[in-house]
């Protein structure tokens, strides 16, 4: 029922402004009008004589534009003035206040057309717009996914030497890659927080990894921020932490107040692990991602398993206050 009912109203909208269809509509808007302002005649004489030709107005401006409404005008004016003012079923004679009464009709009626038709006009404007947005959206994201690929096979063969650096580059495009899929699904807002997590940890199992927090949408800087973020933390969990076990997991808790997110990152169950000894990609990374959004981290080195936690806000622009406080202890996947 709910799609036959949205069906007819996109029927209703594909009518042509000024066509056929449209004045075709407006005459049976106002023989609905007529039908109705009849039966209330029935209930009591003292109903006025143009109340339900207003509407039919203005859903014949709204629906075929300005010369249907001004058509479906007219029609009720006529209608109402030969049918419901005495003396009723003669156009004459008028008196003073009927023609007062007619002209406050029409020029009601006038400012009800214009009302609609610029509605309308805009409202047909904003939908071309948002088409236009989507398919231009839609061919960046095929065109980006072709040069993805094409990075991909540059890399693979330039590198091909060399595996472990290219398979640490490629997979790194691979988590931005999955990233700028959910930002697109969400036609460019960004990606939720949940959904970065999920596509990053897929590979290590559901069942070794609980996520616990609210449903956040970050934009979409910084939501390729903290998918690479994710994926340093992943790649380090599994080559060293709770990740590289059988028996580790990994527990994810965020929150977010005043605009400003709280995420806990806790491995346990797997081998021990100490301090890096130097600073790699990972640390470099966490350090100047983190510093544009406010951020900062605090990771410590339990003999059950990394613990770290970030914090930084969820505006685009928040330089950091405090640069020191965005220098991580992060193991490095380098």
């Amino acid at each position: 029922m709910c799609v036959s009912r949205e069906n007819n109203w996109k029927d209703w909208r594909r009518i042509s402004a000024g066509s056929l269809e449209a004045y075709v509509f407006a005459t049976l808007c106002v023989v609905i009008a007529g039908l109705l302002r009849w039966g209330l005649g029935l209930v009591s004489e003292q109903i006025l004589t143009f109340p339900t030709f207003y509407p039919a107005v203005f859903f014949s401006a709204l629906v075929g534009g300005a010369g249907p409404g001004a058509f479906a005008a007219v029609l009720g004016g006529l209608s109402g003035w030969w049918a419901f003012m005495p003396p009723n079923y003669m156009f004459f004679p008028v008196t003073v206040g009927q023609q007062i009464g007619l002209l406050m009709y029409l020029s009601a009626s006038l400012l009800i057309v214009w009302g609609a038709d610029r509605y309308r006009k805009v409202t047909k404007r904003l939908e071309d717009e948002e088409k236009f947005r989507k398919l231009a959206v839609d061919e960046l994201a095929h065109r980006l996914k072709n040069k993805l690929a094409t990075i991909h096979s540059i890399i693979s063969f330039q590198l091909r030497d060399d595996p472990q650096i290219r398979d640490a580059i490629l997979s790194r495009l691979t988590a931005l890659s999955a990233t700028d899929d959910l930002i697109m699904a969400t036609q460019g807002q960004g990606a939720d927080l949940r959904g970065i997590l999920s596509a990053e940890l897929r590979p290590y199992g559901v069942s070794r990894v609980s996520m616990d927090g609210p449903a956040v949408l970050l934009p979409p800087k910084l939501a390729l921020m903290m998918a690479l973020v994710v994926h340093e933390l992943a790649t380090n969990a599994a080559k060293y932490g709770a990740l590289s076990s059988s028996a580790g997991n990994l527990s994810i808790q965020w929150s977010l107040a005043d605009a400003r997110l709280d995420l806990e990152w806790r491995e346990s169950g797997g081998p021990a692990v100490a301090a890096p000894v130097h600073r790699g990609f990972g640390t470099r990374l966490f350090s100047r991602a983190l510093e544009q959004f406010g951020g900062a981290v605090d990771a410590s080195f339990a003999t059950t398993g990394l613990i770290c936690k970030l914090s930084f806000a969820l505006q685009e622009s928040s330089p950091s206050t405090d640069v020191t406080a965005t220098q991580p202890k992060v193991l490095a996947a380098d």
